[in-house]
């Protein structure tokens, strides 16, 4: 059901020229009005769906997934868990009602464990699939994460939070009894005090908790000050859980080191099977219950590593990493039946594949065209699950839809889902092509997608010269490729031909490709864009006069140094966007890692090149009117950044304007009437200034 919501947005409308065409064909046709419109809306957001959390059954011919939509009430992603099985049928598992997620299914199939928030707070429920019948089966304080069947079925290992005594170094005395005093003060010592969407910290740490799966008391099986929210896995005579945790002493500095350990259920003993300083983690036993597979890589001290996929005995010995030779990062893993192989997935150029990797062997890939988890921007996200007999499910990318379940069986794929025909069957949507262009800066590849307008051959054909928009992906050590953005499609359907890239820095071209902006963020990255530009208006019928720029985050980042450094975009969106090196790393959420991974010394240390990659230090260079959007609450790159922009530019009198998204975090498009809010302000911003080719 469409509804309109553009008064609620209360913001200009999209165009003026698309306003007065509304106008004009309802003054001589008022039908019209009651037709559904062919391109995409704003309000189309909130008709998207998507499919997550998959979970294959033994004989690979039933899918257990979420399938997410967006709540037009509460403004929220919910979802509630679906079952497809192999001849296209589509069954409800859970009722709708409230958030369902993340399902495991029980080694013998015969029950579906998932988290339900049904009783208000999310706890575990058990579905028995053979009568229907449902359950919750705990009642925990905090919510649970990381559910794992042990193998012979009869008990759940999860992870949860557990609270501990809160700090208070003073008490004030002399408060009268029913007296309303001010609240306490809050004291705060930790590295890590607050995270983004997630506010301040409450102390304690995650722990790994067992119960029965019949249900009762959940019992806890660590405890201390080290955090464990790590993936679990049970040995095959069900005694000890696999799990990985940091537990150095300086933890906090070096965040991302974690080691493997196994845990004795009934000592309650851990034992470490790995050593070395770097991220191990995500292990798993294998089928035979003789090695353990996991990921992992040395820890380097720069913006990206290739994550390695690991095997070793089960305890501990003869550890060797299977893709070491493989310039790309194993992203998740999955042992084959056989325990001959591992199945893994991994990016290259902007596409996510799954190769089967046998522990003596070359790969070979197994399925591709995995993504559109990411559906506000076209990041490759993606999930696979892999049954006993080999079929492997997974979400499936499409350009012009968010993601669906295929299954590859005995190598042939076939698409079990189209969650979006409802929705976007009768739109017409931008079409995507590659474009590949050479770096002015040293003739690099560089790699791009251009989604054009709906009706773009035909208006080229008449000669119609089209406005531009840049839009930068952020991380920066991320990628793009050609998959569902409701973002990049909301532009196009506009009327904007819309590139994006992955300059330098992006991951999926190997490692030298993402290592080389490291010290060095924003630099040639620049000339990567530019190029990137001048190519699409090489081939393409593009309006030189009517260029714009946008990006979040790491995009945001590289949109405040491109209007520093040109003035040929006519208006540009800064989006989340780092502004000042020096002030970020010391206000980020993530400060440590920040400070010792994307940089050689400490901001006192080396304030001059902190500051020579800041965009704020180009400011005076800045004539483009610009645009900055942030979320109130994003303790990632917090909204002082973005203030710190706009109050320079209007010292200089620059046309600029903020925008402030009210209780968002970093992830402004969490709630569906963000992501529009979003789109609508660039929209708005870039129609302002867009003016007809002279």
């Amino acid at each position: 059901m469409k509804i309109g919501i553009y008064i609620a947005l209360m913001i200009a409308p999209l165009s003026t020229t698309m306003v007065i065409a509304e106008e004009s064909n309802a003054q001589s046709n008022s039908s019209l009005a009651s037709q559904p419109p062919k391109i995409l809306q704003l309000e189309d957001v909130f008709n998207l769906e998507y499919a997550s959390n998959l979970e294959i059954n033994n004989k690979g011919d039933e899918v257990y997934f979420v399938r997410n939509y967006m709540d037009i009430l509460t403004d929220k992603k919910l979802g509630n868990i679906w079952k497809v099985d192999k001849d296209k049928n589509l069954t409800p598992v859970t009722n709708g009602l409230h958030s369902d997620f993340s399902p495991v299914l029980s080694p013998d199939n015969t029950k579906l464990a998932y988290i339900s928030t049904a009783s208000g707070s999310a706890q575990i429920h058990m579905q028995w699939l053979e009568t229907g019948a449902s359950g919750q089966m705990s009642h925990l304080d905090h919510a649970p994460s990381n559910i794992s069947w042990s193998p012979d079925g009869k008990y759940l290992a999860f992870t949860r939070f557990v609270d501990t005594q809160a700090k208070s170094v003073v008490t004030l005395p002399g408060k009268p009894k029913n007296a309303k005093w001010a609240k306490p003060a809050v004291y705060v010592d930790e590295m890590y005090y607050r995270f983004d969407g997630a506010g301040f910290t409450k102390p304690g740490n995650s722990q790994i908790f067992v119960m029965s799966a019949d249900g009762g008391a959940a019992r806890q099986l660590t405890y201390g000050t080290t955090d464990h929210r790590s993936h679990l896995s049970w040995s095959k005579d069900g005694q000890q859980i696999i799990y990985s945790a940091n537990t150095r002493n300086d933890s906090e500095l070096e965040w991302t080191d974690s080691n493997i350990y196994t845990l004795n259920i009934a000592s309650l003993q851990s034992t470490p099977l790995t050593s070395r300083n770097g991220p191990d983690n995500h292990p798993i036993v294998s089928p035979n219950g003789k090695m353990i597979a996991y990921l992992g890589s040395d820890q380097n001290y720069k913006n990206y590593e290739n994550t390695e996929l690991y095997i070793m005995n089960l305890d501990g010995s003869d550890k060797r990493s299977l893709t070491a030779n493989f310039d790309r990062s194993v992203n998740s893993i999955q042992w084959a039946n056989n325990s001959k192989a591992v199945y893994m997935s991994y990016h290259d150029r902007g596409q996510t594949y799954v190769a089967y990797q046998p522990l003596n062997g070359k790969k070979r890939i197994v399925a591709k065209n995995l993504g559109g988890l990411s559906f506000g921007r076209p990041y490759t996200g993606s999930e696979f699950d892999v049954s006993q007999n080999g079929t492997i499910a997974f979400t499936y990318s499409d350009p012009q839809r968010p993601a669906d379940i295929s299954i590859n069986r005995k190598g042939r794929t076939s698409q079990l889902t189209t969650l979006n025909s409802d929705a976007l069957d009768h739109k017409t949507l931008a079409t995507i092509k590659e474009l590949n262009v050479k770096s002015s800066f040293d003739g690099r590849n560089i790699q791009a997608w251009v989604a054009y307008p709906p009706g773009y051959a035909a208006e080229k054909k008449a000669g119609k010269k089209f406005p531009l928009i840049l839009e930068i992906h952020g991380g920066p050590v991320t990628n793009y490729g050609p998959h569902f953005s409701a973002e990049i499609q909301l532009m196009a359907a506009s009327g904007y031909v819309v590139v994006y890239a992955n300059p330098r820095g992006s991951d999926s071209y190997g490692k030298e490709f993402a290592q080389i902006i490291y010290n060095n963020y924003p630099s040639q990255d620049y000339d990567d864009l530019m190029s990137v530009v001048d190519g699409v208006i090489a081939e393409e019928s593009i309006d030189q006069q009517a260029l714009f720029v946008t990006g979040g985050s790491g995009g945001g980042v590289l949109t405040a140094w491109i209007v520093g450094h040109t003035d040929r975009f006519k208006a540009a969106v800064v989006a989340k966007p780092v502004i000042n090196w020096f002030s970020f790393a010391l206000t980020t959420d993530i400060y440590p890692f920040v400070i010792k991974n994307w940089f050689e010394k400490m901001p006192w240390e080396d304030p001059q090149h902190y500051m020579a990659l800041s965009p704020i230090s180009y400011v005076g260079n800045v004539t483009t009117p610009t645009m900055l959007l942030t979320g109130e609450a994003d303790k990632r790159t917090p909204i002082a950044e973005t203030e710190q922009f706009y109050q320079a530019l209007k010292l200089r009198n620059v046309d600029t304007a903020m925008v402030r998204i009210p209780d968002a975090p970093h992830g402004i498009y969490k709630r569906p009437s963000n992501l529009m809010s979003k789109v609508a302000h660039i929209l708005w911003w870039f129609d302002k200034y867009q003016q007809p080719e002279s």
